[in-house]
């Protein structure tokens, strides 16, 4: 479902994130604003699709 470069959004709102890396049920993101992009693992089930409605992210 999600692939390196994906932009990811928590259900439950949070920062924009972008895929580094899928390992399974399991996500390596980074914040997109993080210029060091600093991975963190984020269940599968935990995101959504980022998309952008004005200027705010929506899940």
């Amino acid at each position: 479902m999600f692939k390196a470069g994906d932009f990811v959004q928590g259900k439950t709102g949070g920062p924009k994130m972008v895929v580094l890396a899928v390992h399974g049920d399991t996500l390596s993101c980074a914040r997109a604003s993080d210029a060091e992009k600093k991975p963190f693992d984020v269940a599968v089930d935990s995101v959504n699709l980022y998309h952008e409605d004005g200027d705010f992210g929506v899940c």
